[in-house]
């Protein structure tokens, strides 16, 4: 498994300072399950490029007291764990550039507080969530991200993408907080651990992760996945992060998740269809927007988080939906100015309601399958009629689709409150049926992953009045 490291200055060979290790030697060093190579590719005085090679022996792995998920004799011996950067990668950064992860540089301390114009390539290393996970836990730490999914044999391109990815992250930081954050996230994009994973790796986590972490705004999840969904181990993490702020993380996630979270968990089409309708809010040029039924805000985190967005409101009908919104997003804790950008308050899709008029755009994610369709005509009043917003985007299922979930029963959909799931074509009537009545015209986009023949999961309808 190969991860390169990339410096670009008029003292690029600096590097080698920071890192301990010089750039004409080979060095190599033993590990618990391998061996790991370092070595310089390029050293001159505008590039230097530091590679990490991991040579990994699956029976010193296996014999070391490593077991996955699947405890299968042959699984522990034959998996990708050689090839693919894993937690694996994390103990060879800690091990080979431990001094480097402190931030020290005995010869020269200066250079451990200058900020590097630095390029991270990964060679392949699996994402659970694909390239949208990698832009919100990479992308709020100030990385440009380049992926690329791999094939899973170049030589047989039928058999279609492997779930691995080629990674390039560009940043102009500390060679410290890079290696911090590569430390903590890699194993974080992975969802297996070749460790047991206990209270000490709370230490490694809050140690690794106390100048940044805090403040990501996916630290919740990235918590959660370090410790390998020990959701407890989590609690603890962020609480020693932020104090209390972090006691909330565990009593959230004990419910049992709704069908339809399961069967769109493994796709992340949840974090795909935030990422889509932000980007349409985005192209539409809207600075003020409301979210219509907007539940526990998982919306409403994303606007707040981009202030491309000067004003954000929330509408719902349940006051205790709205009260766990306002736990998620934390209004209490985070900073005045961006809290002021928002408000929440209650009321209901059924009735004109002059507080959700004179916004330049209207969201309503997975909100009209919850309305009987009879109460749909009163709806499209409120919204089209009444509110007029500029811009209105609408998402909902792809009744289509869900034969292609696992484990689906025939008939069934996706949610126990779920009043009807629409095909494709039902949705382009209902759609058509709004803009003829109410002036606006309507785009369809797809969101998730497009079947041939049964489409994307989730389908979008983009209304825009041309006023």
């Amino acid at each position: 498994m190969l991860l390169t490291i990339t410096s670009r200055s008029d003292q690029a060979r600096d590097l080698g300072f920071l890192l301990h290790k010089h750039p004409d030697e080979f060095q190599t060093f033993d590990l618990s399950f391998g061996k790991c190579h370092v070595f310089y590719p390029q050293a001159d005085d505008t590039i230097c490029t530091v590679a990490l090679l991991l040579e990994i022996d699956p029976v010193k792995l296996v014999r070391g007291g490593s077991k996955g998920k699947n405890d299968a004799p042959l699984s522990q011996y034959v998996n990708d764990r050689p090839y693919v950067a894993s937690s694996l990668m994390s103990v060879a950064l800690g091990k080979v550039f431990r001094t480097a992860l402190n931030g020290q540089c005995k010869e020269r301390p200066e250079l451990a507080e200058r900020e590097l114009d630095l390029t991270v390539e990964i060679s392949a290393a699996p994402v659970k969530g694909g390239t949208f996970f990698l832009e919100q836990v990479f992308e709020p730490l100030g990385y440009r991200i380049e992926a690329e999914r791999l094939a899973l044999d170049e030589k047989f391109p039928d058999w279609g993408e492997s779930k691995l990815y080629r990674i390039m992250l560009k940043s102009k930081a500390t060679l410290k907080s890079v290696l911090n954050h590569l430390y903590v996230l890699i194993p974080v994009l992975d969802s297996e651990k070749h460790y047991y994973v206990g209270e000490e790796e709370i230490d490694k986590l809050v140690r690794r992760g106390e100048d940044w972490l805090g403040d990501h705004p996916q630290k919740e999840a990235i918590a959660r996945r370090y410790l390998f969904n020990r959701r407890s181990l989590a609690a603890q993490a962020l609480e020693r992060l932020l104090g209390e702020e972090g006691e909330s993380i565990e009593t959230e996630d004990k419910k049992e998740p709704e069908l339809e979270e399961k069967l769109e968990e493994k796709i992340s089409l949840n974090e795909i269809r935030m990422k889509t309708v932000v980007a349409s809010l985005k192209d539409s040029g809207a600075r003020r927007v409301i979210d219509l039924g907007c539940g526990e805000g998982k919306l409403l985190r994303h606007l707040i988080d981009d202030y491309a967005f000067t004003e954000i409101a929330g509408t719902d009908v349940s006051i205790r939906v709205l009260d766990m919104a306002k736990k998620r997003l934390k209004l209490s804790r985070i900073p005045e100015k961006k809290a002021d950008r928002l408000k929440l308050f209650q009321g209901s899709l059924m009735y004109r309601d002059s507080r959700i008029a004179g916004y330049d755009a209207a969201t309503c994610v997975e909100v009209i399958e919850h309305l009987d369709e009879p109460r749909l005509q009163a709806f499209e009043k409120v919204v089209f009629k009444y509110a007029k917003p500029p811009v209105v985007i609408i998402t909902t299922p792809n009744s289509e689709y869900n034969v292609l979930f696992e484990n689906m029963p025939t008939g069934q959909l996706r949610h126990k409150d779920h009043r009807f799931e629409w095909t494709r074509e039902q949705f382009r009537q209902w759609c058509d049926k709004i803009c003829a009545n109410y002036g606006y015209k309507v785009e369809h986009l797809p969101i998730g992953d497009e079947d041939k023949e049964h489409g994307a999961p989730t389908q979008m309808g983009v209304f825009s009045s041309g006023n």
